[in-house]
């Protein structure tokens, strides 16, 4: 076993590791913060009628994990035996699983800016997010998010809401369509169910930003007004941390409600979410509490404005 050890970064600089592995002869990379562990091959046992990707399952030390082979995934020829592949551990979504991978390279320090986005989609197909350009070759960055509820449909934050909540989740809040709302997310699978979950509670006006460059460059522009931000964590060019950071900073913006909305919600993230100004901190798979807490943010102000006006 291989404890993943962090090194400690200042809040909101846009700064993070990642663990850089091996699937064939490729480089991938995936985020620290929704890394646990890394074993050598433990065996695992087969479970029936499962997606091909989906090996079985393992005990390590007593937690029965699913085990996922990213190899067989992404259709990619193991360099090694499965005997002889690692097991990244990995938690996120309040999911707790194995992805199998030919070998573990190391942890590196990267900046947000590092990631590129030009080749996604329609070069390097829907589960690359992005490019790292690290020691003249390309590491890649994976959906990790999209790729285990294609695996397990019912895994999906959809499945976690319930329309019928909508009315109760919504009373009070007057005209949620005029509300704007700018969504940070930089996977297209998420963005679209954040979109479709607010929607159902009414909130349509949306700017949908695959960054956190993109959402800050609207905030900022002349003229523009939003009521509250979602912002995942885990973006290019300008991560949701050091978005919120800037956000709270600017006398001209720092009233705005944030709420942070992301697969990495461990404590200590959500401590550092609050150091930098982010009221609320969401685990995604929790869409209807985005959806409340939205609404509750709203009808504050819807409130705090009707009092301001009879006084």
């Amino acid at each position: 076993m291989q404890e993943v050890k962090k090194v400690i970064t200042e809040v909101g600089t846009n700064e993070w590791q990642v663990v850089v592995f091996f699937l064939g002869g490729q480089s991938f990379a995936i985020n620290v913060d929704k890394t646990r562990e890394i074993l050598r091959w433990p065996g695992c046992r087969v479970i029936p009628d499962s997606p091909r990707s989906l090996i079985g399952i393992t005990s390590v030390r007593g937690e029965v994990l699913p085990m996922v082979d990213l190899r067989v995934f992404l259709d990619i020829e193991p360099s090694v035996d499965l005997d002889q592949s690692k097991v990244i551990i990995a938690e996120f979504n309040e999911v707790k699983l194995g992805f199998v991978v030919d070998a573990v390279e190391r942890i590196y320090r990267i900046n947000s800016e590092d990631l590129d986005s030009s080749l996604t989609g329609k070069y390097l197909g829907e589960w690359i997010l992005y490019v790292i350009k690290r020691d003249s070759r390309n590491v890649l960055l994976l959906d990790y998010e999209a790729i285990v509820q294609t695996i397990s449909p019912q895994l999906s934050m959809q499945s976690r809401w319930d329309p019928s909540r909508a009315a109760a989740l919504m009373e009070g809040v007057t005209d949620p369509a005029a509300i704007r709302i700018v969504v940070a997310e930089d996977s297209p699978l998420i963005r679209k169910q954040i979109k479709d979950s607010l929607a159902m509670g009414g909130f349509t006006n949306l700017l949908l930003c695959s960054d956190g460059r993109e959402a800050y460059d609207a905030i900022m522009k002349e003229g523009a007004h939003f009521d509250v931000l979602v912002t995942d964590v885990e973006m290019p060019r300008l991560d949701g941390l050091a978005l919120t950071r800037r956000i709270k900073e600017n006398p001209a913006t720092k009233d705005l409600p944030i709420i942070v909305f992301s697969s990495i919600m461990a404590e200590d993230i959500k401590v550092k979410a609050a150091s930098v100004g982010a009221r609320y901190q969401i685990t995604k798979p929790e869409i209807s509490q985005l959806v409340e807490y939205v609404a509750r943010i709203v009808r504050e102000g819807q409130e705090a404005a009707q009092a301001s006006g009879v006084a």
